[in-house]
């Protein structure tokens, strides 16, 4: 083989193998200015959970994939389309979690905590796995953050969670979402309504999307939550849920509603309103956003009062949401809300190899105080050092020489204007605390 010829397949090989090695379609990196934000609406999620009762559960990556089939329901896009399930090498057939509330559940039952006194109120921050196309605000590994409150049967329990949900959007900022609301009823009144909406949908079956004539036969109920014109354009005058609830049923919705009155937090009903996921009963809600297009729900939750029963556990009321953070932060950016950004040093020590030691012990020192600052660990030059100090936007530079080995005071020389101070040795850490 020619000389050259041998370097060009060799330069080939090289690149695909570089270019194999990047993450998976549809996941991605979170780091530096992203990660600091991602952090923040933890942390603001985390302490309104607390403040509101909630504590937190941490789930394992994957489960039993008997667990999603029976909890989320097999006839979901979720279960049929998207899970992400393989064999494990004992034979169990195993599933990255495509979502929170089937794992706290579980979680629930297999650690007994319906003998905990009601209602018992957990919170969750996962990573979720679903095998989708990805797109903005859309990937196949996510970020999702979510509630459960299990035991109340009462409508209070979804105040209680709307409340939260209403509180976090706006402590971020988010003054203008929209909550909307539906019904759609219980088991006692859902298999009449379900009855009336096929024989509805049957009729129209030639003029229904693919997806939805074959979820006509399933479950009808899904055809009302098809995005498609086409599809919307048969259901205008389909038969809704709410029109057909139980007595029972009308009764724990308007009391819904009365709260959420009292709360002073407007909704809007939608008749048409449904839930993705089969375990759903009663109450529907989700909060949409202006900022991110058509697609403009940001959150979505309900009760479902028989998902626990339907796992093996006693008849437990529940009720609970959840959301993705990948479209949360882009309906913040939409606004124009600022994150809080990556901090900048309050000091950057500029040293010599003769103060390397003394320098980098200073800064043990004052980082124990909670003081971030900066310095040098390549052995660059004394102008090099002060090129990474403006770079970095460090707001002090304390230039540590031997002058200032064992020095009572050290002059630290203020970025913005050049101004040079004197500070007590003794009084530098309460000084860069301030």
């Amino acid at each position: 083989m020619p000389s050259g010829q041998y370097k060009l397949e060799a330069a080939n090989k090289a690149e695909d193998e570089i270019m194999s090695i990047q993450a998976p379609k549809g996941c991605r990196d979170i780091f530096a200015e992203e990660a600091k934000a991602v952090r923040y609406l933890e942390e603001q999620f985390s302490q309104l959970a607390e403040v509101y009762g909630f504590k937190e559960i941490r789930l394992p990556t994957f489960e039993h994939t008997e667990l999603f089939l029976r909890g989320v329901g097999e006839q979901t896009d979720i279960v049929s389309k998207e899970m992400y399930s393989f064999t494990d090498k004992g034979g169990r057939s195993i599933t990255l979690r495509p979502e929170g509330t089937a794992g706290v559940v579980r979680a629930y039952l297999e650690h007994g905590l319906a003998a905990e006194p009601s209602p018992l109120k957990l919170y969750y921050m996962i990573n979720a796995f679903r095998y989708e196309r990805p797109q903005k605000g859309r990937y196949r590994e996510f970020q999702q953050f979510g509630m459960e409150l299990f035991g109340s049967e009462n409508p209070a329990a979804e105040a209680d969670i709307l409340s939260f949900l209403d509180s976090y959007f706006k402590r971020l900022g988010l003054k203008d979402c929209e909550l909307v609301l539906n019904s759609i009823g219980c088991a006692e009144c859902r298999p009449a309504f379900h009855a009336e909406l096929q024989s509805y949908l049957r009729k129209e079956k030639d003029r229904l999307c693919p997806d939805c004539a074959e979820r006509m036969e399933r479950n009808p109920l899904r055809c009302l939550d098809c995005k498609l014109d086409s599809c919307q354009s048969v259901l205008a005058d389909a038969p809704v849920p709410v029109d057909k609830l139980c007595p029972s049923c009308a009764e724990h919705y308007a009391e819904v509603k009365e709260l959420l009155n009292a709360l002073k937090i407007p909704y809007r009903e939608d008749p048409k309103l449904v839930r993705g996921l089969d375990y759903y009963t009663r109450t529907v809600f989700e909060f949409h956003a202006d900022g991110i297009g058509a697609q403009s729900a940001i959150c979505g939750g309900g009760r479902y009062d028989s998902l626990v029963s339907s796992l093996g556990g006693p008849e437990t009321p529940a009720v609970g949401f959840a959301f993705g953070v990948e479209r949360l932060r882009m309906e913040l950016e939409a606004k124009g809300i600022e994150l809080p950004e990556l901090l900048k040093p309050r000091l950057q020590i500029i040293s010599f190899p003769e103060t390397r030691a003394e320098s980098l012990a200073l800064a043990k020192e004052l980082r124990a105080a909670g003081i971030y600052l900066e310095c040098d660990l390549m052995g660059r030059s004394f102008k090099a050092q002060m090129k990474q100090a403006n770079r970095l936007a460090a707001e002090y530079i304390l230039i540590y020489g031997e002058s200032e080995l064992g020095a009572n005071e050290l002059k630290l020389r203020r970025m913005s204007d050049g101004e040079e101070l004197l500070v007590a040795r003794a009084a530098l850490k309460d000084f860069l605390s301030q």
